[in-house]
């Protein structure tokens, strides 16, 4: 009887290359699942990895004259209820904030206390409360473009997750930049687009390809959807480092910007971990 071959993993690729990838993620210690259902704990050589990504497109991103900024990772309700079409592509996966602190009750255990006024959302994407802020820097085209690059991360509820393809939350980064004109936003998406893929192929040795999603995979609320998609091994498509896109959405409702008249349009592009 011949002796079962004895893998470092197990199962092998060739079995069951899902899994595989998984253990392979455990035992290079570059992460494993967390306590809470969902999410996952990076380790340091997993997080050098994402150090090392974040630098370079970091500067890429300088090189083409984005500046970093910080928006609230608390996002109110009532931003999403003024973007109808946009929430409805997040809704089922939010997370929610309702109260703002914690009590003992009579038997010893903690419970929520002193609900909010308006719920908070935890940020799934960061549009809606970056829109807000636009709307007041704004007031007229002499204020554009704004080129503007957030590295945070982002919480969306996850049924089945897997580490660094599908976790509640994970890390990204966002970039979110204002245009005189529709064509000026198309031509910046398509610059940065160029950029990812110059990054996911000389950098991370990523071959990619380029396409235009369809009308019921795009992005919430954006004109159009472009991305850079890479092929598993297992022959399925998959937005290479979670996504590569870019999206162009037309200048917000509601907005007290006077840009608003000269056909404001909004880029934005992201990609995470």
């Amino acid at each position: 009887m011949t002796k079962a071959e004895k893998t470092a993993i197990s199962p092998t690729r060739e079995e069951d290359f899902p899994e595989w990838y998984q253990q392979a993620i455990r035992a290079a210690e570059l992460a494993e699942p967390s306590d809470v259902r969902g999410c996952m704990v990076i380790r340091p050589w997993g997080f050098g990895i994402w150090e090392n990504m974040q630098r370079q497109l970091d500067a890429m991103f300088r090189a083409t004259g984005h500046r970093n900024a910080y928006f609230p990772l608390f996002i109110p309700l009532s931003y999403f209820a003024k973007e109808a079409e946009h929430v409805e592509g997040f809704a089922k996966e939010c997370a929610i904030v309702t109260h703002s602190r914690l009590e003992v009750d009579a038997e010893g255990k903690m419970k929520p206390a002193s609900p909010l006024n308006e719920p908070l959302v935890v940020r799934p994407t960061s549009e809606t409360i970056i829109g807000a802020s636009y709307a007041k820097w704004v007031q007229s085209y002499r204020d554009l473009p704004i080129l503007l690059n957030q590295w945070c991360n982002v919480v969306r509820w996850e049924m089945r997750p897997r580490l660094f393809l599908r976790t509640t939350e994970f890390l990204w980064q966002e970039g979110h930049t204002v245009h005189e004109t529709e064509a000026e936003a198309r031509e910046e998406t398509q610059r940065m687009l160029g950029v990812y893929e110059t990054f996911a192929r000389a950098h991370c040795a990523i071959p990619v390809f380029a396409g235009e999603k369809s009308e019921s995979d795009k992005f919430p609320g954006a004109v159009q959807t472009m991305t850079k998609r890479w092929c598993r091994t297992e022959r399925r498509s998959r937005p290479a480092l979670h996504i590569f896109s870019g999206k162009i959405l037309r200048g917000r409702a509601g907005s007290n910007s006077k840009a608003a008249k000269a056909n404001k349009s909004l880029g934005g592009r992201r990609a995470g971990a």
